[in-house]
């Protein structure tokens, strides 16, 4: 196994372990979609009815916690496929531009997305991709 693959394969590695770093923290509203529907459907939990606000501020919390969750758990899921991409060698313009798109995650995103960056600008490592590898798997 040449030096070029074995970066590569490592990258791929990266991307699915950083893919579920992402996965977990995106699990954090959570907490404010479950405070959102207790204070949209059970407000008196509480205390009294007179000091609530109104119920569609718990729909407010449901709906901003919704989408984060969704939008991490996209992110993650774009970023397990960069890195399945870089494990079969298909979509080089896809995985350059999830390694950008990953440098906004600081710090771990960024240190991976340079890193792919840094490997998938090489002459020899675009070679690989125009000739994929087998299954996916490495000898």
């Amino acid at each position: 196994m040449s030096q070029d693959e074995e970066h590569v394969r490592l990258l791929a590695m990266f991307h699915y372990i950083f893919a579920g770093i992402v996965a977990l923290f995106a699990c954090f509203p959570v907490f404010h979609l479950a405070f959102g529907l207790v204070l949209a459907l059970k407000p008196e939990m509480f205390g009294p009815m007179k000091d609530q606000p109104p119920a569609f501020i718990g729909w407010l919390f449901v709906i901003f916690a919704s989408f984060f969750i969704l939008a991490g758990w996209t992110f993650a899921a774009v970023v397990a496929w960069a890195g399945r991409c870089l494990q079969k060698r298909r979509h080089h313009l896809f995985c350059l531009i999830m390694a950008g798109v990953a440098c906004m995650c600081v710090p771990f995103g960024t240190v991976l997305g340079v890193f792919t960056i840094i490997v998938l600008v090489r002459p020899s490592v675009k070679e690989l991709f125009r000739i994929p590898a087998m299954g996916g798997q490495t000898a």
